[in-house]
């Protein structure tokens, strides 16, 4: 379709892809024979999210969640992608009292440390998470959290079972974050929404 509409031959289509996708333009499911938009067309800036359909569909919801945790605690509500090895914050509702903001909007973090990030890890295969992780060590910022693969797909197994990450003080001391994966209509987990609060000792 798209070699027809551009005029190019499909090997030059493919070539294209091929770059854009390392480039993380755009995403290949290969399972489904289909192409979709990269996290890096979400970096290209405030424009392209402002018109983004993810953000019209999560936003509403977005403030759902954060006026309903408001019952409990003060949280900072957030939608997250994967972009390799790492989270990508995409949107963010803070709750009507003032608080510490810890993520800002575009920030990246090791996803295997955030709750949003291992929601989404926690769908991919063992295959997939040697891919993007190797057999090296895991980055570690507070002493807390997986040190390595196997502790990694030990937790993300737990965490995909229970359906929810919940993470405490992997990223910041005392901040906690809870979060689960969202799925588009290929039932393919393409972001994650995430609470994020401090802790009460």
């Amino acid at each position: 379709a798209l070699a027809q509409k551009v005029g190019i031959p499909r090997s030059s289509i493919y070539q294209l892809l091929e770059v854009l996708e390392a480039t993380g333009f755009v995403i290949h499911f290969e399972d489904e024979a289909r192409w979709g938009l990269g996290v890096s067309a979400f970096e290209l800036g405030s424009a392209y999210l402002r018109h983004d359909p993810l953000e019209r569909v999560a936003r509403p919801i977005l403030t759902k969640l954060s006026r309903s945790a408001e019952k409990l605690v003060d949280a900072v509500a957030q939608v997250g992608v994967l972009h390799g090895a790492e989270t990508l914050y995409l949107l963010k509702e803070l709750p009507s009292h003032a608080v510490s903001v810890v993520t800002e909007v575009g920030v990246r973090l090791p996803a295997h440390l955030t709750a949003s990030g291992r929601a989404l890890l926690a769908k991919n295969s063992s295959a997939q998470l040697k891919a993007i992780y190797g057999s090296k060590a895991l980055v570690n910022r507070t002493g807390f959290g997986p040190r390595n693969i196997r502790e990694l797909s030990t937790l993300l197994h737990t965490e995909d079972q229970q359906g929810y990450a919940y993470e405490e003080g992997h990223i910041t001391v005392g901040y906690a974050s809870i979060a689960v994966a969202a799925k588009n209509h290929l039932q393919i987990p393409t972001a994650a929404l995430a609470l994020t609060f401090r802790q009460e000792h």
